[in-house]
Protein backbone atom coordinates (compact mmCIF):
# COMPACT_ATOMS: atom_id res chain seq x y z
CA UNK A 1 0.00 0.00 0.00
CA UNK A 2 2.80 2.40 0.92
CA UNK A 3 4.52 2.00 -2.44
CA UNK A 4 1.29 2.52 -4.42
CA UNK A 5 0.39 5.48 -2.20
CA UNK A 6 3.82 6.92 -2.98
CA UNK A 7 3.29 6.43 -6.68
CA UNK A 8 -0.19 7.93 -6.50
CA UNK A 9 1.17 10.86 -4.53
CA UNK A 10 3.83 11.37 -7.17
CA UNK A 11 1.20 11.26 -9.96
CA UNK A 12 -0.93 13.76 -8.07
CA UNK A 13 2.00 16.15 -7.62
CA UNK A 14 3.18 16.08 -11.26
CA UNK A 15 2.79 19.29 -13.23
CA UNK A 16 -0.04 17.61 -15.11
CA UNK A 17 -1.90 16.65 -11.93
CA UNK A 18 -1.48 20.15 -10.56
CA UNK A 19 -2.63 21.75 -13.81
CA UNK A 20 -5.67 19.47 -13.98
CA UNK A 21 -6.69 20.68 -10.51
CA UNK A 22 -5.82 24.35 -10.84
CA UNK A 23 -6.70 25.40 -14.40
CA UNK A 24 -10.39 26.32 -14.46
CA UNK A 25 -11.24 24.93 -17.90
CA UNK A 26 -8.63 22.20 -18.29
CA UNK A 27 -10.46 19.37 -16.49
CA UNK A 28 -13.83 20.01 -18.21
CA UNK A 29 -12.17 20.23 -21.64
CA UNK A 30 -10.27 17.00 -21.05
CA UNK A 31 -13.47 15.35 -19.85
CA UNK A 32 -15.25 16.42 -23.04
CA UNK A 33 -12.41 14.93 -25.12
CA UNK A 34 -12.78 11.71 -23.08
CA UNK A 35 -16.51 11.62 -23.77
CA UNK A 36 -16.06 12.33 -27.50
CA UNK A 37 -13.57 9.46 -27.58
CA UNK A 38 -16.12 7.16 -25.98
CA UNK A 39 -18.75 8.29 -28.49
CA UNK A 40 -16.43 7.32 -31.34
CA UNK A 41 -15.29 4.04 -29.81
CA UNK A 42 -18.60 2.83 -28.46
CA UNK A 43 -20.52 4.16 -31.46
CA UNK A 44 -18.30 2.19 -33.84
CA UNK A 45 -18.44 -0.91 -31.66
CA UNK A 46 -22.23 -0.68 -31.31
CA UNK A 47 -22.73 -0.28 -35.07
CA UNK A 48 -20.61 -3.37 -35.69
CA UNK A 49 -22.34 -5.34 -32.94
CA UNK A 50 -25.78 -4.41 -34.28
CA UNK A 51 -24.71 -5.66 -37.72
CA UNK A 52 -23.59 -8.96 -36.17
CA UNK A 53 -26.94 -9.17 -34.38
CA UNK A 54 -28.70 -9.02 -37.75
CA UNK A 55 -29.33 -5.38 -38.65
CA UNK A 56 -28.36 -4.28 -42.18
CA UNK A 57 -27.47 -7.78 -43.36
CA UNK A 58 -26.81 -6.38 -46.83
CA UNK A 59 -23.63 -4.78 -45.47
CA UNK A 60 -20.51 -6.90 -45.39
CA UNK A 61 -19.51 -7.68 -41.81
CA UNK A 62 -15.84 -7.71 -42.77
CA UNK A 63 -15.96 -4.44 -44.72
CA UNK A 64 -17.93 -2.73 -41.98
CA UNK A 65 -15.45 -3.98 -39.40
CA UNK A 66 -12.50 -2.60 -41.36
CA UNK A 67 -14.26 0.74 -41.82
CA UNK A 68 -15.28 1.11 -38.17
CA UNK A 69 -11.90 -0.01 -36.83
CA UNK A 70 -10.27 3.33 -37.69
CA UNK A 71 -13.01 5.17 -35.76
CA UNK A 72 -12.48 2.88 -32.79
CA UNK A 73 -8.76 3.59 -32.85
CA UNK A 74 -9.38 7.36 -33.05
CA UNK A 75 -11.70 6.99 -30.06
CA UNK A 76 -9.02 5.14 -28.09
CA UNK A 77 -6.42 7.77 -28.99
CA UNK A 78 -8.72 10.35 -27.37
CA UNK A 79 -9.90 8.23 -24.43
CA UNK A 80 -6.65 6.93 -23.02
CA UNK A 81 -4.64 10.17 -22.67
CA UNK A 82 -7.72 12.09 -21.50
CA UNK A 83 -8.49 9.40 -18.94
CA UNK A 84 -4.92 9.43 -17.65
CA UNK A 85 -5.02 13.21 -17.43
CA UNK A 86 -8.22 13.13 -15.36
CA UNK A 87 -6.78 10.36 -13.20
CA UNK A 88 -3.70 12.49 -12.49
CA UNK A 89 -5.88 15.15 -10.86
CA UNK A 90 -7.18 12.88 -8.08
CA UNK A 91 -5.51 9.45 -8.27
CA UNK A 92 -6.21 8.50 -4.62
CA UNK A 93 -9.91 9.25 -5.04
CA UNK A 94 -10.17 7.23 -8.25
CA UNK A 95 -8.22 4.21 -6.99
CA UNK A 96 -10.39 3.94 -3.88
CA UNK A 97 -13.69 4.43 -5.76
CA UNK A 98 -15.60 1.18 -6.32
CA UNK A 99 -17.36 2.57 -9.40
CA UNK A 100 -13.99 3.44 -10.97
CA UNK A 101 -12.70 -0.05 -10.16
CA UNK A 102 -15.84 -1.55 -11.71
CA UNK A 103 -15.42 0.63 -14.81
CA UNK A 104 -11.85 -0.57 -15.32
CA UNK A 105 -12.91 -4.18 -14.77
CA UNK A 106 -15.73 -3.88 -17.28
CA UNK A 107 -13.36 -2.33 -19.84
CA UNK A 108 -11.01 -5.27 -19.34
CA UNK A 109 -13.87 -7.75 -19.80
CA UNK A 110 -15.04 -5.89 -22.93
CA UNK A 111 -11.51 -6.13 -24.31
CA UNK A 112 -11.33 -9.84 -23.55
CA UNK A 113 -14.75 -10.34 -25.17
CA UNK A 114 -13.56 -8.53 -28.32
CA UNK A 115 -10.31 -10.53 -28.41
CA UNK A 116 -12.18 -13.84 -28.03
CA UNK A 117 -14.59 -12.79 -30.79
CA UNK A 118 -11.72 -11.97 -33.17
CA UNK A 119 -9.63 -15.07 -32.49
CA UNK A 120 -12.74 -17.26 -32.46
CA UNK A 121 -15.98 -16.95 -34.35
CA UNK A 122 -14.89 -13.95 -36.48
CA UNK A 123 -12.40 -16.18 -38.28
CA UNK A 124 -15.39 -17.73 -40.06
CA UNK A 125 -16.94 -14.36 -40.97
CA UNK A 126 -16.50 -15.02 -44.68
CA UNK A 127 -19.29 -17.63 -44.32
CA UNK A 128 -21.73 -15.14 -42.75
CA UNK A 129 -20.38 -11.92 -44.21
CA UNK A 130 -23.50 -10.76 -46.04
CA UNK A 131 -27.19 -11.79 -46.13
CA UNK A 132 -26.51 -14.72 -43.78
CA UNK A 133 -27.32 -14.85 -40.10
CA UNK A 134 -24.30 -14.74 -37.81
CA UNK A 135 -23.66 -17.82 -35.67
CA UNK A 136 -25.10 -17.81 -32.15
CA UNK A 137 -21.64 -17.38 -30.60
CA UNK A 138 -21.03 -14.24 -32.69
CA UNK A 139 -24.38 -12.86 -31.56
CA UNK A 140 -23.56 -13.67 -27.94
CA UNK A 141 -20.27 -11.75 -28.19
CA UNK A 142 -22.06 -8.81 -29.86
CA UNK A 143 -24.78 -8.65 -27.22
CA UNK A 144 -22.22 -8.94 -24.41
CA UNK A 145 -20.22 -6.15 -26.03
CA UNK A 146 -23.17 -3.77 -26.17
CA UNK A 147 -24.15 -4.51 -22.58
CA UNK A 148 -20.58 -4.15 -21.33
CA UNK A 149 -20.04 -0.80 -23.04
CA UNK A 150 -23.36 0.55 -21.75
CA UNK A 151 -22.24 -0.50 -18.27
CA UNK A 152 -18.84 1.21 -18.76
CA UNK A 153 -20.56 4.43 -19.83
CA UNK A 154 -22.93 4.18 -16.87
CA UNK A 155 -20.00 3.80 -14.48
CA UNK A 156 -18.32 6.81 -16.06
CA UNK A 157 -21.36 8.94 -15.44
CA UNK A 158 -21.78 7.61 -11.90
CA UNK A 159 -18.23 8.70 -11.07
CA UNK A 160 -19.47 12.27 -10.96
CA UNK A 161 -21.81 11.32 -8.11
CA UNK A 162 -19.68 8.98 -6.00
Amino acid sequence: MGESAGLLGWVEMTLLGQAMRSRLWLYPIVEIVHIVGFVLLVGAVAMFDLRVLGLSRGLSVQSLGRHLLRWSVIGLVLIVPAGLMMFSAHPHDFVSNGIFQLKLGLIAIAGINAALFHVGVYRSANRWDREVEAPPMAKLHALASILLWVAVISCGRLLAYT
